[in-house]
């Protein structure tokens, strides 16, 4: 049986993202070099749109009324804002399971769609694009950079986001109005409870467990 490794979890609140991506630089060299445990970071970012490397080299913009930021992770156009849990998870992905991107991002999404379920909420992936769907929506993104394969960036769920913000935003080379949150599909739950179930699922699903919750 493979080890059982060991997340410092960090609930950071509401923070900027420029604040976030440099900690997750910072953070992601010092587990490169074993300074830190994995680490998976919670938080939430006031309204942004952040453009990855596929939208910029399509020419693809957020609309004006929408703050944006440059990101190096993969992917095109992603919403941050009020009612989206994001997940930073700074791991060091090397056991049996995880020798391909694809594999790990496969494993983030088995993982968010097993919380999900202990919430009572049946989702699945989508061969459209990678990422968590209920009932035909976009609920969920996933979107890393590595080095050393050492993640950075992570996943987002919309729970209960400002209505049409992520609705009207045409995110990750889809059309508008597929991506939503699950308040809008009649799916009442909190970050904290999203929280919860994810640090609960984590062992099972990643063979990692939280080391201080």
């Amino acid at each position: 049986m493979s080890e059982i490794r060991n997340v410092d979890v960090l609930n950071l609140g509401t923070i900027q993202y420029a604040e976030a991506f440099e900690l997750m630089k910072e953070l992601q060299l010092k587990r490169i070099d074993d300074k830190i445990n994995d680490t998976m970071i919670f938080l939430q970012h006031p309204e942004v749109v952040t453009v990855g490397p596929r939208a910029r080299n399509d020419g693809i913009e957020p609309p004006s009324d929408y703050p944006s930021y440059p990101v190096d992770r993969g992917g095109g156009l992603t919403w941050h804002g009020p009612g989206q849990l994001v997940g930073y998870p700074i791991f060091k992905w090397d056991m049996a399971d995880e020798k391909s991107v694809t594999q790990i991002i496969s494993k983030l999404e088995d993982w968010i769609i097993v919380a999900l379920k202990s919430l009572g909420i049946e989702s699945n992936k989508d061969t459209r694009m990678q990422g968590v769907w209920v009932n035909e929506k976009k609920i969920c993104s996933i979107g890393l950079s590595f080095l050393r394969w050492t993640s950075r960036h992570g996943f987002t769920i919309n729970y209960d986001t400002p209505i049409s913000r992520v609705e009207n935003l045409s995110g990750c080379g889809l059309e508008t109005d597929t991506t939503t949150s699950l308040m809008r599909l009649g799916h009442k739950v909190s970050m904290e409870s999203l929280k919860s179930s994810l640090l609960e699922t984590m062992l099972d699903c990643l063979r990692r467990k939280p080391a201080n919750n």
